[in-house]
């Protein structure tokens, strides 16, 4: 029986190692989420996507969505 106590110990030392390691990464993604709603980069504001070639497909004749619910 003396081997039983190395496995358990070792278990034990591998769960607290997860634990730990799922503590930091939920602390890391806390702290990103809590600098993101702070500061708006701007690089945020320069990668969105621009809808003004949408919008000029809808305003061509016939492809325009409130012409679909007419029917």
């Amino acid at each position: 029986m003396p081997g039983r106590g190395r496995s358990s110990f070792n278990k034990r030392q591998k769960e607290r190692s997860r634990q730990d390691n799922q503590r930091e990464k939920l602390e890391r993604k806390a702290q990103r989420k809590l600098e993101k709603q702070t500061t708006p980069s701007e690089d945020a504001a320069d990668s969105s996507p621009d809808f003004s070639a949408v919008a000029e497909q809808w305003a061509l004749p016939g492809s325009s969505p409130d012409s679909s619910t007419d029917e």
